[in-house]
């Protein structure tokens, strides 16, 4: 079985700088579940997509504009989200801020 370790500490994790103002480090994951913290820039671009996993996500700190199907809202901290799978959902970063995400089976491509 695929699995991270038990215990994830912040300050050990690099951060992988996914370009336009993203960085995501990728906490605790096996086959079924796995958590990641994604920074972002304001005016940094998740850009719309789509993926066979479930995802919720919490909204740590920051505002954004979030795209989930047909539906656009504003979220800030204390929010979150639910996106189905193969759902199109994307976010543009109004204040810099962080997500929370988890996702379910864990996100593959994240460990290559």
């Amino acid at each position: 079985m695929l699995q991270s370790g038990l215990f994830q500490i912040e300050q050990d994790i690099p951060y992988e700088d996914l370009g336009n103002g993203i960085k995501r480090q990728v906490f605790g994951y096996d086959d079924k579940v796995m958590l990641v913290k994604a920074k972002f820039e304001a005016e940094a671009v998740g850009t719309l997509h789509e993926h066979h996993h479930s995802q919720v996500t919490f909204v740590e700190s920051g505002v954004f504009e979030m795209t989930i199907g047909d539906e656009v809202k504003i979220i800030k901290k204390g929010d979150g989200y639910y996106v189905p799978p193969h759902v199109i959902h994307g976010c543009v970063c109004k204040e810099p801020g962080t997500l929370i995400d988890a996702f379910s089976p864990h996100r593959e491509d994240f460990l290559i």
